[in-house]
């Protein structure tokens, strides 16, 4: 690829509804996901402060009912609260080791859920007070958060005090299920939320960009010359664009036929001062029988000659200037039907010395020319005059859509024309026969104002032994 060459465009540079439908979606992805790592978060935090404060009160009890017996053994004065400490592998424990001397007696006393597991604290000696933190293998093998604090009590056998280590400790699992639910829960609500708001979000964009295709098929119309301007009920926001649009379409409809008037005014100005000329010619070229000299006769012939081609040039100039106007001119459009049946009228009065069959096919009423009338009747009345000085008896006209052009087919029974001069004839000035009248610019003004619509003149065989001409040109909706 060349430095120069461009890109094509993507679909996300391309579309304005996809990109205001991926931001909208990026945005809502994300702050779905902010919100459920955010809430996730919180909720882990408030379970885990609940998971150790019950431990905590635990432990409280625990200090608070233990005791010694009358022989020094540790020994509690009531039962915690919690039935799950009754309860073989509950999931909620409780034990007391001894610490005298600095040696540890694990399992001095213990809960009954411990059954017959001993729970092997780390070796720590939080001070008075302090209360430490663990997490460690419970019964089972399953992990169990712990906390512990150590308590001195005096022994009153001997006065001497005795030290041990109170552990309350639950399975993790009491803490990490209830996360885990209300995660599940949490993903299923905001993934519904994110379908709903993504749903909410495609049918804003739709819903706030379908007054952009209504004025696209608005637009279709003035194209297709179903109406010179922009009709509808836009939205305020649109309605400035609409507003701006129509007033271009008017200045430039004004301009259209402003440079019309003005090609026609200077068409007139230039025929009078010709027909003028033409007459002094005249005048000058009958004046040989009363004594009027050899040179007269000449210059009277000459100006003549001039006159006829000033007069050419002014009629091809000016139909292509007024063609160029309307080809710049939005929401043109001509029926196909009227046109052809005015001009065979009118041949058929030109021609009707030499009796031709002038037959029209059926065309449909929906068959119309995206463009000025006055250009298609230019066009096919040029063609049409051709066909009926060349042809012997018969000329027949018809007409079809082909995709976006319009086929307009015009067939004679003359001595039609050779394939290899076909070409030449429609360039400016050629004539294919110097004994039929004609100034030879009419194939080529039809040729001209087809190309300046876009379209083309072809030539062919006809069936009917003559030429076959082919206008085709812009089909209007």
């Amino acid at each position: 690829m060349s430095a120069g060459a461009a890109l094509p465009p993507s679909p996300l540079r391309g579309s304005l509804r996809s990109r205001l439908l991926l931001g909208t979606l990026v945005w809502i992805a994300a702050t779905i996901v902010a919100a459920g790592w955010g809430l996730g978060s919180l909720f882990r935090q408030h379970v885990t402060a609940q998971f150790h404060a019950e431990l905590l009160t635990h432990l409280d009890q625990l200090t608070a009912n233990l005791a010694l017996d009358a022989e020094g053994r540790p020994a509690l004065a009531l039962p915690l609260s919690d039935p799950r400490l009754s309860r073989p592998y509950s999931g909620c424990y409780w034990q007391v080791d001894g610490m005298d001397a600095g040696a540890a007696a694990t399992g001095l006393l213990r809960s009954r859920s411990l059954w017959d597991f001993v729970l092997a604290a780390p070796a720590d000696s939080p001070a008075d007070g302090e209360i430490h933190r663990h997490r460690i293998v419970g019964p089972e093998g399953r992990p169990v958060g712990m906390v512990e604090r150590t308590v001195r009590i005096d022994d009153a056998a001997d006065g001497r005090p005795r030290v041990f280590r109170l552990i309350a400790a639950a399975d993790e699992r009491e803490m990490e299920e209830p996360i885990a639910r209300f995660n599940g829960t949490l993903w299923l609500a905001l993934g519904v939320l994110a379908a709903g708001l993504a749903a909410a979000a495609l049918v804003q964009v739709v819903v706030g960009l379908s007054p952009l295709d209504k004025l696209r098929a608005s637009l279709g119309k003035v194209r297709g010359g179903e109406t010179p301007r922009l009709d509808g009920d836009f939205p305020a926001e649109v309605m400035p664009l609409v507003d701006e649009f129509n007033s271009v379409l008017a200045q430039n409809a004004e301009v259209v036929e402003r440079s019309r008037t003005q090609a026609g005014n200077l068409a007139h100005a230039l025929k009078t001062p010709l027909s003028v000329l033409a007459n002094a010619a005249d005048a000058a070229g009958g004046k040989e029988g009363s004594g009027g000299r050899r040179d007269a006769r000449e210059l009277a012939r000459l100006v003549a000659e001039q006159v006829e081609t000033a007069r050419k040039q002014v009629d091809y100039h000016l139909a292509r200037a007024q063609a160029a106007a309307s080809v710049r001119m939005p929401g043109t459009r001509t029926p196909l039907l009227p046109a052809v049946e005015g001009l065979a009228r009118t041949m058929r009065r030109i021609h009707a010395e030499r009796g031709l069959d002038l037959h029209v096919a059926e065309l449909p009423e929906s068959l119309a020319f995206r463009g000025e009338m006055q250009d298609l009747q230019e066009m096919l009345g040029n063609l049409l005059d051709n066909a009926c000085k060349w042809a012997a008896h018969e000329v027949r006209i018809g007409g079809r859509r082909q995709g976006e052009m319009l086929e307009i087919v015009i067939d004679d029974d003359g001595e039609g024309i050779p394939a290899g001069q076909r070409d030449a004839v429609i360039r400016r000035g050629v004539r294919a026969d110097e004994q039929v009248p004609g100034s030879g610019l009419g194939l080529s003004i039809v040729d001209d104002l087809a190309r300046l619509y876009g379209g083309r003149v072809e030539l062919a065989d006809s069936p009917l032994g003559g030429l076959r001409a082919v206008l085709v040109l812009p089909a209007a909706k």
